[in-house]
């Protein structure tokens, strides 16, 4: 570590300082590595939804990427009233995936509409999270620590079936919904393994920079070990342009549909509770206070990201949750160290062969890696909880207990509200969002805004700066 960013590091927070240029780089692309499976995969379903040839695929991909790290930049750097300014990944939520599905369906709609149902919720999305950002009294530890949690052992799901090759269920070439024969394979859990374990190795026997990239050289492992096997494909590479520009409005002007703009605004609402329990996560990872002003910027750079996205030819953007985890395993606090993950992103949008070559790598690989990180929110959740007076205070159990249950309800049985309106879909099918609602709500009933609530959450985030 070089003598210069040791010296900053005694005056500056962690969150503040900028490590080494060859190591910014490095934890970078770390970042990036971690999310790149999940913000691809957004725009690949509602391509194939819409029914779209493979060069215009590829295009919104490549505008995916563009957008996420744009917004990225934003939101970890800082531009004027956007911007939460803390080690913050963007990418295209799954929050309006059935959303967006349903209005590709619509002979009427198609994706003129998405993009401008996302213009018009990303407007919405800036001028309605001053009123998200107020809510935050409502969150004391036993609220905050129950949502985090529920966040990591949502996120379990993803990173269980990224360990055993993809989803247990895939569409085959007619159309019809089968098992997926290689989920589960025993190599596949194998590679997962093996990638779990260097990362722990590396965690344990590192030293310095190295133990601080024990999830990057976990997933090259697995990646080398993939590739003996033949399990790694460069299919299309050589089909893949070196430079490629994104246009915006590629596909014309967007279209205006009241109905989906309304859905979509819903979804806009989900995504910034989501987000606020992946920024209080972050400010007891990070060891930044947040007041009321940091949450708003962090959440109309959301709105900021959905607008953008569609002018760029994407999709609604949130603050990635999956990368919080990371922070918590590496221990780098560094907002730079997401800035330059959003430029990495953006120098991958324009040089199509790098994506390539990253989108290569097999799910079972970062399934490894995603058990550890995920695990990680889930138990910086429950070292919140552990402040949460569930000793002394026995209807603080009972939040947790019922907000918990209901949070696994779209995880354990998807098909639970099946019968609801399908308008309800995005509030029902977040087990996040449902999570949130019943802590505050059970909080409120069960303990009220009583005066030391108040006191020991104005001690731990205050107002102002």
């Amino acid at each position: 570590m070089s003598r210069h960013y040791q010296e900053n590091a005694a005056t500056q927070h962690p969150v503040d300082e900028v490590p080494p240029a060859g190591q910014l780089l490095t934890l970078g692309l770390q970042h990036v590595l971690v999310m790149y499976a999940g913000a691809i995969a957004v725009p690949l379903i509602v391509g194939a939804a819409l029914k779209l040839p493979k060069d215009q695929i590829a295009f919104l991909i490549n505008a995916d990427l563009l957008c996420s790290g744009l917004v990225t930049i934003i939101q970890a750097l800082g531009v004027g009233m956007f911007g939460i300014r803390l080690p913050v990944m963007m990418g295209v939520t799954f929050a309006a995936v059935g959303p967006m599905v349903a209005m590709a369906a619509a002979p009427e709609l198609g994706i003129n509409a998405i993009l401008g149902a996302g213009i018009a919720s990303g407007v919405f999305g800036i001028f309605f999270a001053p009123l998200v950002a107020r809510c935050l009294p409502l969150f004391p530890p036993v609220v905050t620590g129950t949502i985090i949690a529920t966040i990591g052992i949502s996120l379990m799901r993803v990173a269980v079936n990224w360990a055993a090759g993809g989803q247990a269920m895939i569409q085959d070439a007619s159309g019809q919904i089968v098992a997926n024969p290689a989920f589960g394979a025993p190599e596949h859990l194998a590679v997962a393994g093996l990638v779990l374990l260097m990362i722990l190795l590396i965690t344990r026997f590192g030293r310095g920079f190295i133990a601080n990239v024990s999830i990057l050289l976990g997933m090259g492992v697995g990646f080398l070990v993939s590739m003996a096997m033949g399990k790694v494909s460069f299919a299309g590479l050589d089909a893949a342009p070196w430079l490629a520009m994104v246009e915006p409005l590629h596909f014309g002007m967007p279209v205006f549909d009241p109905v989906s703009i309304a859905t979509m605004c819903l979804v806009s609402v989900v995504v910034m509770v989501e987000s606020l329990g992946m920024f209080l996560a972050l400010s007891e990872l990070t060891g930044r206070q947040l007041c009321r002003n940091d949450l708003t910027r962090g959440l109309r750079t959301d709105g900021l990201g959905t607008l953008l996205g569609g002018l760029l030819n994407t999709f609604p953007h949130t603050s990635f949750s999956q990368n919080v985890g990371l922070v918590g395993v590496t221990g780098i606090k560094s907002r730079w160290v997401c800035v330059a993950g959003g430029a990495i992103l953006m120098v991958f949008a324009l040089i199509p062969k790098m994506a390539h070559v990253i989108a290569s790598i097999p799910q079972f690989v970062l399934g490894g890696a995603g058990i550890v990180m995920f695990g990680m929110v889930a138990a910086t959740g429950i070292k919140i909880l552990m402040g949460a007076e569930l000793r002394e205070n026995r209807n603080n159990l009972y939040v947790v207990a019922i907000s918990l249950g209901l949070g696994m309800i779209p995880l354990v049985a998807p098909t639970f509200f099946h019968a609801m309106p399908a308008s309800l879909g995005p509030l029902l099918h977040s087990g996040i969002l449902l999570s949130a609602l019943s802590a505050v709500l059970l909080n409120l009933f069960l303990n009220g805004a009583t005066q030391r609530q108040r006191a020991s959450r104005a001690a731990t985030v205050p107002q102002t700066h």
